[in-house]
């Protein structure tokens, strides 16, 4: 028998809402609010600005917001237009206006406070907790939490115990208290991968969990949440597996696949096809992705992901233009890198320490020290995000020994390692960035103890399956080895650092590393440089005058002096901090 079907254009948009088949549900609304034969109710606006928010019409979803808050206002519905006054709060917020979220946050308050407990209380508990841990609160942000997960509960919701769980983790992870906020947040996430949520609320916990993930360190939860993410925000498919080769998450999974985390979890679907958190999702496996040395398929989804981000969510954008140019600068494409790292900044992210890194890279030392304290100056607070104060930590450490400052890099290698002692053992990521920076300051210091710690930091990466690193860490060991005088060792870690540098297409570090296999041949010397500029730069970088550098090589000052204006034109720099820069991040010293 056939089911039968209103042709009623409002009913069956609902129904299409209810389906979560949104872009349904939004043509039908969008046609009837148009040439309505009769009014939308407060409850129909509601969805049509949900069906507009999905389809990508954000502007229109506001506005629908708007009527929808008026109408429940005429009807005294004070929990509707509580409700509605909070999601135009969340989405001017997400706009970029801050006063007018502020007006309807009050309004919000205004509209619920007073009532009786209700499921839409949850979403102010949520707010004050973010508030209030974002002034150091933590106390009252776990307060507020919990309040919200009291709510959640009583009323019975999936979604809001979800969401109450994630924040409760969120305000944990800020105090401090990352054993108990991590298992809360894998609790919140189990509704999420059992398919129980609705799709605005799965999207929502998928992009908050990856930015805990990250902001923490926790890389291997990073990699499981990131295909899963990229298997719900995926088109539908129908009834067979994806194939490994071709999807988005298939080929995460390639990439990852000799990682503990790198089982892809049962795929999900949104039955409308269009998911407007798939740029957001994209853009978080985009730093996974170059963690995992996937670097071509990185820039590739970076472009994707920033064609895909909604207008609300620019600074998803912002942070895959970041990870596209910290691919292209160690591939050697300086000016690309440039590029990027300039867009990110236009969209609001400081493009640090990247943006330092490449100013080494160029010879611009002075630039590189100042970009990377200032960024390290307006991050002062590591309970925000772990792993971005770690990543300043650890390029102030590169750059303090490209410029001969031991101090400098002392202090950072120790703030660096203090960052990674309080997160406790179980964060090896911070680990390893700690113990590459300790050992990379021991061997410049001719200190014996640089092996151990970089051993630690080599097994540290190889465990994470984070190539690019290790292989950096190898080239440093062949330096503490030559240096103990082993020379096989030597030649072993650096063998093995050039063939990943190829394959990754890090095309200034595997001819560094091919220069040291070969006893730095003329011919392999970076910028042009002779094999006698090279030696005249090796002992500028050691902060040798033009003197010491004259009586050293048993050649005149002027000739010195000649010696130095070729280096300097070459390499394009114009200062001997510069040239000892550029000598350092090029393997001459």
């Amino acid at each position: 028998m056939s089911v039968p079907t209103t042709t009623d254009p409002v009913e069956r948009a609902r129904g299409a809402a209810a389906r979560e088949s949104w872009a349904e549900a939004y043509q039908l609304l969008h046609a009837h609010d148009r040439h309505p034969s009769r009014g939308l109710t407060a409850d129909d606006l509601s969805v049509l600005a949900d069906a507009a928010w999905w389809s990508g019409h954000v502007d229109e979803s506001v506005t629908a917001r708007l009527r929808a808050h008026a109408a429940y206002l005429a009807a005294d519905d004070h929990r509707g237009a509580g409700l509605a006054s909070w999601w135009l709060y969340y989405e001017y917020a997400g706009l970029g206006r801050p006063a007018a979220a502020a007006g309807w946050l009050h309004r919000a308050r205004h509209h619920l406070e007073d009532l009786p407990d209700c499921p839409e209380q949850c979403f102010l508990e949520m707010t004050a907790a973010e508030e209030a841990s974002a002034h150091g609160d933590h106390g009252t942000a776990l307060a507020a939490t919990r309040r919200m997960t009291a709510l959640a509960l009583a009323c019975g919701s999936p979604d809001l115990l979800a969401l109450s769980r994630q924040a409760e983790s969120r305000a944990l992870l800020a105090a401090g208290r990352r054993t108990e906020g991590l298992a809360l947040l894998d609790d919140a996430m189990c509704a999420v991968s059992a398919g129980e949520l609705s799709g605005m609320v799965t999207g929502w916990l998928y992009c908050l969990a990856l930015t805990q993930c990250m902001e923490a360190a926790d890389f291997a939860r990073a990699v499981e949440w990131t295909n899963a993410a990229m298997e719900w925000c995926a088109p539908p498919w129908t009834g067979r597996p994806p194939d490994a080769g071709t999807t988005a998450t298939g080929a995460m999974a390639t990439a990852s696949a000799d990682s503990p985390a790198g089982t892809a979890p049962l795929p999900m679907t949104v039955p409308s096809g269009e998911n407007p958190f798939r740029g957001v999702c994209r853009a978080h496996r985009v730093e996974v992705l170059d963690l995992l040395g996937a670097w071509e398929l990185a820039e590739a989804e970076a472009r994707q992901a920033c064609r895909e981000v909604p207008v609300d969510c620019l600074e998803s954008a912002a942070a895959a233009y970041y990870a596209a140019g910290d691919v292209q600068r160690r591939q050697g494409r300086l000016e690309a890198a440039a590029v990027s790292y300039g867009h990110a900044h236009e969209l609001g992210r400081i493009p640090q320490p990247g943006l330092a890194l490449l100013r080494l890279a160029q010879g611009r030392a002075d630039a590189a020290v100042a970009g990377v304290d200032l960024a390290l100056a307006c991050r002062s607070d590591p309970d925000h995000d772990v792993l971005g104060r770690a990543r300043l930590l650890a390029a102030r450490t590169e750059v303090a020994l490209a410029v001969r400052d031991l101090p400098g890099a002392a202090r950072a290698a120790a703030d660096l390692d203090t960052l990674a002692g309080a997160a406790g053992g179980d964060v090896p990521l911070l680990r390893a960035l700690a113990d590459t920076a300790l050992g990379s300051v021991a061997l410049a210091e001719k200190r014996p103890g640089a092996l151990l710690p970089l051993r630690r930091a080599l097994a540290g990466w190889l465990e994470l399956r984070v190539p690019y690193e290790a292989a950096q860490v190898r080239m440093l060991l062949a330096a503490a080895c030559r240096g103990a005088g082993d020379e096989e060792a030597a030649r072993l870690e650096l063998g093995t650092a050039r063939a990943v540098f190829e394959r990754l297409g890090a095309v200034p570090d595997a001819r560094r590393a091919a220069a040291l296999v070969g006893g730095g041949s003329r011919r392999r010397l970076p910028g042009g440089l002779t094999a006698r500029e090279a030696e005249v730069l090796r002992l500028v970088a050691s902060g040798g005058t033009n003197k010491d550098i004259a009586r050293a090589l048993v050649i005149s000052e002027h000739t010195v002096a000649r010696h130095l204006n070729n280096i300097f034109a070459k390499l394009g720099v114009g200062s001997r901090a510069s040239a000892t820069a550029y000598a350092y991040a090029h393997g001459l010293v």
